[in-house]
């Protein structure tokens, strides 16, 4: 019998390592490395655009610097130095700290109005269609309506104090915060309708106990991002101050422009970002927190509020 002689493995092609994929991650360090490249670019473009340069020539006037010599114009933009000079008068006498308090307390009051009346409705809307149609064309009209318009309208009927900034914000916001909660309920998966129809559970149970809780991490998250935008929304209900008060930052601006000082504008233009940026990643951590099984937190408040309960409803029962 003859053995056949084992034919000898051929090497292959050499395998293409896998594409990175176009939507992946990046590591921490390396997304915190091109952040701060990024702002270290922004930075030396403001300082070489608002740099003295130098002008060559003839007699008196040779190798003369100064701002007439820069690439942009001070009255333009300041320089980075000019900038920094300038955060004491801001600080001390423009009262940038008081302004920004005024500022948070103004979009606090005004989107959580929003969110107590646009969170219920969406909720009605996505649950029933009438409400739905109902308020379809209010939430069309609020969420294309140019913001600005609003100003004149709630001077009309709100007067200029506190009361008609709160209100131009909620009635700036309170459209998105509607059609946002409306969209998160109606992506609940409708097997977990089914299957609590099934159980024997009524409307309102299905309601507040299955569509609620798995779109409310959905909801917050939502609210976190419109947050954002209502604080950017602020600067134009504070066009108008009454009085002496404190006007907030957007008033801060109107009034630096008006004297033609622009370090102060720049200041508030890096402190907004900042303050937003400060507040929006407390709020993650507070999403993050409350939704565990969503976003990986770890539960810390809600096993601590169900520690309270328990402790309140054990003290009750004693006897």
């Amino acid at each position: 019998m003859t053995t056949a002689p084992a034919s000898s493995a051929q090497p292959g092609p050499p395998t293409a390592e896998p594409a990175k994929p176009l939507r992946g991650e990046v590591p921490a360090a390396t997304g915190l490395f091109w952040g701060v490249t990024c702002v270290a670019c922004v930075l030396a473009l403001w300082f070489v655009g608002t740099a003295d340069g130098m002008r060559l020539g003839a007699g008196p006037e040779a190798e003369t610097s100064g701002p007439e010599t820069r690439l942009i114009s001070p009255a333009t933009l300041p320089s980075p130095a000019e900038t920094l000079a300038a955060l004491r008068t801001t600080f001390g006498e423009r009262r940038l700290v008081a302004n920004t308090l005024v500022t948070l307390r103004r979009v606090c009051l005004g989107f959580g109005l929003s969110g107590l009346v646009g969170v219920p409705l969406g909720v009605l809307a996505a649950c029933f269609p009438a409400v739905r149609s109902f308020i379809a064309p209010l939430t069309i009209f609020g969420r294309n309506i140019p913001v600005a318009a609003l100003i004149p309208l709630t001077f009309f009927f709100f007067g200029i104090g506190e009361f008609q900034k709160m209100m131009f914000l909620f009635i700036a916001s309170v459209a998105f915060v509607v059609s946002d909660t409306t969209a998160a309920v109606l992506e609940v998966p409708q097997r977990y309708v089914d299957t609590a129809l099934t159980l024997g559970a009524s409307r309102l149970q299905i309601i507040l106990k299955v569509l609620v809780p798995l779109a409310a991490p959905a909801i917050f998250n939502s609210l976190r991002l419109l947050f954002g935008i209502a604080f950017g929304y602020v600067m134009l209900a504070e066009v108008v101050k009454l009085g002496g008060d404190t006007g907030g930052l957007g008033d801060l601006i109107n009034v630096s422009q008006r004297r033609g000082e622009r370090e102060p504008i720049l200041i508030v233009l890096v402190v907004i970002p900042l303050v937003a940026y400060a507040i929006d990643r407390a709020l993650w951590w507070l999403q993050c927190d409350l939704f565990p099984h969503r976003y990986g937190g770890r539960g810390l408040l809600p096993r601590l509020v169900g520690s309270l309960l328990h402790g309140a409803t054990a003290s009750t029962e004693a006897p």
